[in-house]
């Protein structure tokens, strides 16, 4: 069974989700602040957390950015606010996905399901894929840039991965929550913030990237 961590500073949701997650087949803990859930999620790792951002104290966009510094365990904001700018910003944090309140438990489950099979090995034909002084090692989970590893989280080691089974080719945003996320229907806003982070990571400028391009009203390709 999977472990879910929530983070949740209002009883009666974070009960509510965690009784609902049990119900799916989920082993949950629960705490009521970012500094209970970095404690907890460093003492016993889970295999995701769903973080709230109006938390006590340490608010839930800090509480993203230490759990993405520690590791890359999937995350998941579970929010009230749908604002753009909330979505984004915490999703430049370092959060993976984001769902708005309230949350149907069925979706909330599939995007889970969802994120785990995104933990595991990313197959591809060629050990090694090469753009430039760019290169990905699917099967071992990978990436250099000029000879030096490159720190990726899973969601953004299997979007390069995808665009770069591909190259030259344009895939739209759909097309990459399809294959990426494996989300019939998304938030595209999803994978231009994980595009961004990616450029940041792998373009010397990523202001004006060379390989991780936009096709104005297409999408994006990654070009050798």
């Amino acid at each position: 069974m999977a472990g879910v961590l929530v983070i949740e500073d209002d009883d009666r949701i974070r009960l509510s989700l965690m009784l609902a997650l049990e119900d799916e087949g989920y082993t949950v803990r629960g705490v009521s602040s970012a500094e209970d859930g970095l404690v907890a999620q460093r003492a016993e790792p889970a295999d995701t957390v769903l973080v709230d951002l109006m938390l006590p104290g340490v608010d839930g966009f800090e509480c993203i950015r230490q759990l993405r510094r520690d590791d890359d365990v999937p995350i998941v904001v579970v929010s009230a606010r749908d604002d753009t700018h909330d979505i984004v910003a915490a999703l430049e944090a370092g959060a993976d996905d984001y769902l708005v309140k309230p949350v149907a438990v069925k979706e909330l489950s599939a995007r889970l399901r969802a994120l785990r099979r995104r933990g595991r090995t990313v197959l591809s034909p060629v050990s090694t894929l090469v753009f430039g002084d760019l290169e990905i090692l699917p099967e071992a989970g990978e990436v250099r840039v000029a000879g030096e590893p490159v720190a990726l989280t899973r969601t953004e080691f299997r979007l390069l991965c995808e665009l770069a089974e591909h190259p030259g080719l344009v895939l739209s945003r759909q097309q990459l929550l399809q294959r990426v996320w494996e989300y019939d229907v998304g938030d595209e806003r999803l994978v231009d913030v994980h595009v961004g982070r990616l450029r940041q990571k792998i373009e010397d400028d990523s202001r004006a990237p060379r390989r991780l391009v936009t096709v104005r009203g297409m999408g994006y390709k990654l070009q050798r």
